[in-house]
Order: structure tokens, then C-alpha cells, then sequence
């Protein structure tokens, strides 16, 4: 089977997942009362009741009267007054083309998104680069460690670097990663004995390890750069690290990767103990393969063997663990990103959950998330059948 057409297969057998999380989701939101359902549809301010009055069930506002006409004008519109196929055939619509509701402009997550309601996509494109590349530089760290790792691991067997390959391992899946995220805080925070100034020596390079963005003050003459617009969404990718080097703002590419090197690290921290006994066993079973014997009884030197025949072949199963991975660390970037102040995705997720809750970005959250596993997962597929055409003919 060539490339193209296992790509075009397994792009479409993913369909029915999103489907799948879709209608979860719509039964999720189906049990919330309907005030709740049009406030998340069309925002919190373009009505006049709170979500405390159950609307939906009285049909009256806090003074006894009628709501607004346009309460029930967008009941139809939302189709709530349809039959429940209706109602999900027009959900998956929506969230396929990307309307995804509103933020309410309440509570603790608009202190991030604002205290008036916005497309909940548009609040997603403000903080989604940070998530995203607090992901890549997670991904970075466990494929730099883990692989190299768990490859001496298995090649120097029982010996020290074994020995302490074991105990990374063990205390990675012991330590819960909020309170090493917590730690390693702490740490930092004596040994830079404090927060780090606030910009008060332009002359020098600014470098903090909490938040996202360095405050007015570390511009010179408090200026924000043209090109860094409203919530720091910057321009022209959204990435906040590229656009300064694209800007020649070398200082505050610097400053970003800084500020995003101990969340990485702790995201990373859990996934490199799994990944890590994957590649030792799966070293350790090509190792003892006819192929390998075969090119040590020809000669070939040690490293050679280990590094064009053993090492290709162990990335296997390393590449399948990979895509699991990546969909359990996602879901940890809420707490890390809230004990960082990171402002992400995960920071707004993470404000969302507390009362009075945002439905809107909860249930967008949970698509948004679904899409970026499921591409990690195509793109892991992808890897695998490079690695072993075998994988193509099934």
C-alpha cells in the first residue's frame, strides 16, 4: 500500500472519534439547565438575568416578568425546542465549523479572557501558541533524554547508568508532577533569592521563571512593541518565541524559553519514566535478535550496531508509547500551567472548573484537546509506518 493511501485511511477512521467525543459532549452540555446552554451559545451579557434564576423551568426573570423575546428566539435558533437528533446534528455543526460558543465573562477565568463575552475560539487563539509550544519543548526534553537513556540503559545492562536509569524511572512514576512542579519552584525561588526584579535594570537581560510575559516595565520606555497586541497576542505566527526572534528581540525569545524550562521539565518528567523502561525492553529484545548477531559475527563495530541496527529498530513500539504519552501529558498542562502562572490553554481550563463555572471554554477545551491528540496520534502513525513499511501492508 503506498504512503499517501494509509495516510488518507487513517485520517478517516479517526473521524468517528471526534464524532464520538462530540456526542459526549452534547449529552454533557444536553443535562445543563437551558439558561446555562444559551449563556455559553450567545454570552452572559446579552441577558439580563443571572445564571442563579432557572429560567428554563419559570420562564420568568428576577422581577417576576417574561424574559426578553430574544430568550426564545434563540432557544429555536440553538434548536433546543427540536427533537435530540436535531439538536445533535446541529452541535456537531457547530463544532465542526468552529463555533464553539461564548466565554461568560464571569468568574475567576476572566480574569484571563476579559469580563465581557468573546468567541471562545478567539480566546483559544490568544493563549494556544504558549500551550503549544510549552508542549514542544515538553516533547523536546523526553525524546532527548528518554531515548538516549533507556538505549544505555538496556546496551550497559545491571550496571551503574542501568541502576540509575531504574531509580529516574520509579520516582518519575511516584512523584506526582503538581508537587514537583511545586518544588522545583520553591527551589528556584531561594536560590534566585526571590522573585525576580521587575525590570528595573533595562541594561541587563530580564529572565524570570514564573509567568508568561515580562510586565510594561522590561520594555524601554514602558512601550509595548507594536507587535505584540491585546492578552500579548503577538504577530506574525502567534508564537511568542519565534515572533521575537522574527522581531530581533533576542532578550525576550530568551526570557519565553526561561519562564517555559521548569513547567517542560515537569511535564516531562513523568513521561520520560514510562518511555524510558519502553525503549530499555525494547533494546534489550532487538539486542538478542539473528540480525544483530549477524552483524557482530561480520565485524561491525559496536556502536555501529547499536546505532544503525539495534537503535532503528527499537523506535518501534518507543514511536506507539509516544502517541499515548502525548495524550497524557496534555491533560496535565491545567495544574502545571496554573502553578506557573502560564497563561494557556490550560490556565483557562483550569480557571473554567471553578464557580461559577465557564461552560463554554470547558466544553471547548475538551474539543480543542481532542483535535490536538488525535493529529498527535496521525502524525505517530505516520512515524510508525515510515519506521516499518510492514505496517502498511495490514
Amino acid at each position: 500500500m503506498k504512503m499517501w493511501i494509509y495516510i488518507v485511511r487513517r485520517i478517516l477512521l479517526l473521524v468517528p472519534v471526534i464524532i464520538g467525543v462530540m456526542t459526549i459532549t452534547f449529552m454533557l452540555t444536553s443535562a445543563l439547565p437551558t439558561q446555562y446552554r444559551l449563556i455559553s451559545a450567545f454570552g452572559e451579557s446579552k441577558y439580563g438575568y443571572t445564571p442563579q434564576v432557572d429560567c428554563s423551568r419559570l420562564g420568568l426573570n428576577q422581577t417576576g416578568q417574561c424574559p426578553n423575546p430574544t430568550y426564545y428566539r434563540d432557544i429555536h435558533i440553538l434548536g433546543l425546542d427540536q427533537p435530540i437528533p436535531v439538536q445533535w446534528a446541529k452541535y456537531v455543526y457547530n463544532s465542526l465549523t468552529l463555533n464553539w460558543s461564548y466565554t461568560s465573562g464571569q468568574g475567576p477565568a476572566a480574569g484571563i479572557v476579559g469580563h465581557s463575552s468573546i468567541p471562545v475560539t478567539e480566546a483559544f487563539s490568544w493563549y494556544l501558541p504558549y500551550t503549544l509550544e510549552l508542549a514542544a519543548l515538553s516533547l523536546l526534553i523526553i525524546l532527548a533524554l528518554a531515548i538516549p537513556i533507556g538505549n544505555y540503559s538496556a546496551v550497559y545492562r545491571n550496571r551503574p547508568i542501568d541502576q540509575g536509569a531504574r531509580v529516574l524511572s520509579f520516582s518519575g512514576f511516584a512523584l506526582p508532577g503538581f508537587i514537583l512542579a511545586f518544588l522545583l519552584l520553591l527551589g528556584a525561588t531561594m536560590l534566585a533569592g526571590g522573585f525576580t526584579p521587575q525590570c528595573n535594570n533595562l541594561s541587563t537581560p530580564y529572565f524570570q521563571f514564573y509567568g508568561s510575559w515580562p510586565v510594561q516595565a522590561c520594555f524601554p520606555n514602558q512601550v509595548i512593541p507594536s507587535w505584540i497586541g491585546h492578552n500579548y497576542q503577538t504577530s506574525p505566527t502567534g508564537f511568542p518565541t519565534i515572533d521575537a526572534l522574527i522581531h530581533g528581540q533576542y532578550w525576550l525569545a530568551g526570557d519565553t524559553l526561561f519562564r517555559m524550562l521548569l513547567p517542560a521539565f515537569v511535564i516531562a518528567y513523568g513521561s520520560i519514566a514510562g518511555i524510558l523502561r519502553y525503549v530499555r525492553n525494547s533494546m534489550l529484545e532487538v539486542l538478542n535478535l539473528d540480525f544483530v548477531r549477524t552483524a557482530r559475527a561480520k565485524g561491525a563495530p559496536e556502536s555501529t550496531v547499536i546505532r544503525r541496527h539495534a537503535g532503528r529498530n527499537s523506535l518501534n513500539v518507543t514511536i506507539t508509547v509516544l502517541g499515548l504519552v502525548f495524550a497524557g501529558f496534555i491533560g496535565g498542562f491545567p495544574v502545571i500551567e496554573l502553578v506557573f502562572g502560564l497563561k494557556g490553554v490550560g490556565l483557562m481550563l483550569a480557571y473554567s472548573v471553578q464557580p461559577p463555572y465557564d461552560y463554554g471554554i470547558i466544553f471547548g477545551s475538551t474539543l480543542l484537546f481532542t483535535i490536538i491528540v488525535v493529529t498527535a496520534n496521525i502524525i505517530v502513525d505516520i512515524l510508525y509506518a515510515y519506521l516499518d513499511p510492514r505496517v502498511r501492508l495490514g
